[in-house]
């Protein structure tokens, strides 16, 4: 009993979810403040206290800040209290049997310098610390697993295929096209600066890439890239492109739906017009959550460890210092700001 009253405490640091946010979410929607925190899990507990190093800014957090149900079943944030989201983490002190002071950990945590996490069986320990901790925010989290369950479990394209990937630079689509040139396939990539088509074409190896904000007609852009038509889409943009997309599929082409990031701000999502080529193709669509797959997420690291090791795959990210900076990295991402995929840095360990 005494020994908690007398526990160590600290300032804890924390980023506010200021209110509820409808449109595009802005800097001012989050502030900065300062508490106190007990470096001690209260007695009885089965909760994990966690240092936070790294956050990772993700696309879905967007639904979090609404005062509606998120379609994605997300819990929304608390209006007054710290947003949370994935991160990775060191175990300050542990109640709960599976952990241990000192284990490294990614899940979901709060953004805040500690997290008190109360169900901490969400949290996956990290036994590989031979590549850098932030990729698990990254290439060996969330969004790895994203691209490795399109990739490798949804639809696994054959070799000579040709695939598209909107959104390509980012923290997923930057992945899925690696992984579709692993398999043989010819893989063209959309962003939204040039510095990022260049990225897709001189770092990661793809076969070809466009600016879409420098395309006047989507349609010819990706007949000009895959004139015998698309056999795999990886949607992540929605809107335009995708009825760009329809046009130029191959009959019995795949598209599998990851997110549609143009739509998420809008009030009223943009019409699609060329939906009949769903039946004139015999196009399949498939939407998924990477949440369904964690229990893959053991396999996923037998697949991408030894591509990491062996060079065979290279990841971008785009690293901002101090909790501080994370409001306006968050935000950024609905305005493609970002370069790569998209982190916080709290406390390098």
């Amino acid at each position: 009993m005494g020994k908690n009253n007398i526990a160590e405490e600290v300032k804890n640091k924390q980023v506010i979810f200021r209110n509820y946010v409808t449109g595009y979410p802005k800097e001012s929607d989050f502030y900065i403040t300062t508490t106190i925190i007990k470096l001690k899990v209260p007695q009885g507990s089965n909760a994990v206290l966690v240092k936070n190093l790294y956050l990772s800014c993700d696309p879905t957090m967007q639904f979090q800040m609404r005062n509606v149900q998120s379609p994605s079943g997300t819990q929304s944030f608390v209006p007054g209290s710290p947003i949370h989201g994935f991160g990775v983490a060191k175990v300050i002190d542990s109640g709960h049997q599976s952990f241990s002071e000192g284990d490294l950990v990614w899940g979901t945590t709060g953004w805040e310098e500690y997290s008190l996490i109360q169900k901490p069986e969400t949290l996956f320990k990290i036994h590989k610390s031979d590549v850098p901790l932030s990729y698990y925010t990254g290439i060996l989290g969330m969004p790895g697993l994203t691209a490795y369950v399109g990739l490798y479990e949804i639809v696994s394209p054959k070799k000579g295929d040709c695939v598209f990937i909107s959104a390509a630079s980012g923290a997923v689509g930057q992945l899925v096209g690696q992984f579709a040139k692993l398999m043989g396939c010819y893989v063209v990539g959309a962003a939204g600066t040039p510095r990022k088509v260049d990225l897709l074409k001189n770092k990661l190896g793809f076969d070809d890439a466009f600016n879409y904000k420098q395309e006047p007609d989507l349609d010819a852009a990706l007949k000009r890239c895959f004139p015998q038509g698309i056999d795999l889409y990886f949607e992540q943009v929605g809107g335009k492109m995708l009825d760009a997309v329809l046009l130029n599929m191959k009959d019995h082409g795949s598209i599998i739906v990851c997110g549609m990031i143009s739509q998420y701000n809008l009030v009223r999502p943009e019409p699609l017009r060329n939906l009949m080529n769903i039946s004139f193709k015999r196009l399949s669509i498939k939407g998924f959550l990477c949440r369904d797959y964690f229990d893959r997420y053991h396999m996923f690291l037998d697949t991408v460890l030894p591509f990491i090791r062996e060079k065979k795959i290279v990841y971008v990210e785009d690293i901002v210092e101090g909790l501080e900076k994370g409001p306006e990295a968050l935000v950024g991402l609905f305005s493609g700001r970002n370069f790569g995929k998209q982190v916080v840095a709290l406390a390098n360990e």
